[in-house]
């Protein structure tokens, strides 16, 4: 494969930026197989933004030749007091549950590796830890703490401080050429490149991906505020939602009449549904007939013109992510196990 159609894979859609795009074009022209991290807190069911729209981007990277490494973060999951702090439980649900949930999207099992963050945490690990802590400031650590789903305010806990931290040494400890996360991820990622000069480590590109808004629609808030959150039940799609419910979600979802802009049902289309050639809203003859859509230019354009309803736009999308998840839905319909023991969350 070529340097352009490996940069295309990389940079395409539900990707956000890069940075740099010059670094990213000189570890391609050197390095035929780079090495990817992706890190996974332990919480709560896996939702559209969680799972799929970062599994797309691992399968662009895939293909384009890079080394996979899914972090399963028991540790950090554990520090930010998530399944209610019990270390075991989360470990389980990693286990048994996450790694199940993101496979059953369509990852290439065979070229992915799993990993459990404790089980790879040894005394260089730990010694990177305090070699990062000795050249940040509090208040540099402090800003990252949004990565957890708090606020700088909010951190008052010394593990709120140790986390950023670890997440850094992470990207050291996997001699990550390519840091992934989504843009809620940017700030702890930009801190590692910093990080990485003062101690004279490899300095990983940065790949952001979009953050999918909530269905209930923007909010006066920040973008992460506003994001597909799976403490908001209502606000997203879980990947094993059954075929009714993401029907039922997406009929509530915020839809503005030929208004395109922070309209998350669009969004769901142009980052989840573009990755396909195309997909076909049906609707009857008296109506226009059915509307395939093959590019997020075009469905943008029809249903500012007024061209397509909300209704059927959204029920276009539900049928198209039913498909898309059926996988995921099937497993879950066999394995109720892995979904009670996250439930108890």
């Amino acid at each position: 494969m070529d340097i352009e159609t490996k940069i295309d894979l990389v940079v395409r859609a539900p990707t956000a930026e890069i940075i740099t795009g010059d670094e990213l074009r000189t570890l391609l022209e050197t390095n035929n197989s780079p090495t990817h991290y992706i890190g996974y807190e332990i919480s709560g069911y896996v939702h559209l933004g969680t799972g799929l729209v970062t599994v797309k981007k691992i399968n662009d990277l895939a293909e384009a030749g890079f080394k996979i490494n899914i972090l399963l973060a028991d540790y950090h999951s554990w520090l930010n007091d998530k399944m209610g702090g019990d270390l075991d439980r989360i470990r389980k649900v990693a286990k048994d549950y996450f790694k199940q949930a993101l496979v059953s999207l369509g990852l290439p099992e065979s070229n992915v590796k799993f990993i459990l963050a404790s089980e790879i945490y040894d005394a260089e690990y730990w010694a990177d830890v305090l070699r990062i802590s000795r050249v940040s400031t509090i208040n540099r650590i402090l800003r990252c703490t949004t990565i957890m789903g708090r606020k700088e305010s909010e951190a008052n806990h010394a593990s709120h401080i140790v986390y950023p931290i670890m997440q850094a040494a992470d990207i050291f400890k996997l001699g990550a050429d390519v840091a992934h996360g989504g843009m809620d991820q940017r700030k702890v990622h930009m801190f590692a490149r910093e990080i990485s000069e003062k101690l004279g480590r490899k300095k990983a590109v940065a790949l952001h991906t979009q953050l999918l808004m909530g269905l209930q629609g923007p909010e006066k808030m920040s973008q992460f505020d506003s994001k597909m959150s799976k403490s908001r039940p209502e606000s997203c799609i879980f990947i094993h939602d059954s075929v009714e419910e993401i029907e039922r979600k997406l009929n509530k979802a915020y839809c503005p009449e030929k208004v395109a802009e922070n309209n998350p049902v669009i969004q769901l289309a142009e980052v989840v549904l573009m990755h396909q050639p195309s997909f076909t809203i049906e609707r009857p003859a008296k109506y226009g007939g059915s509307l395939e859509i093959a590019s997020a230019g075009k469905l943008k354009t029809i249903y500012i013109e007024g061209r397509l309803h909300p209704m059927d736009l959204k029920k276009g999308v539900a049928g198209a992510l039913a498909e898309i998840l059926k996988p995921s839905r099937e497993y879950f319909e066999k394995n109720k196990d892995a979904l009670e023991l996250v439930k108890q969350e």
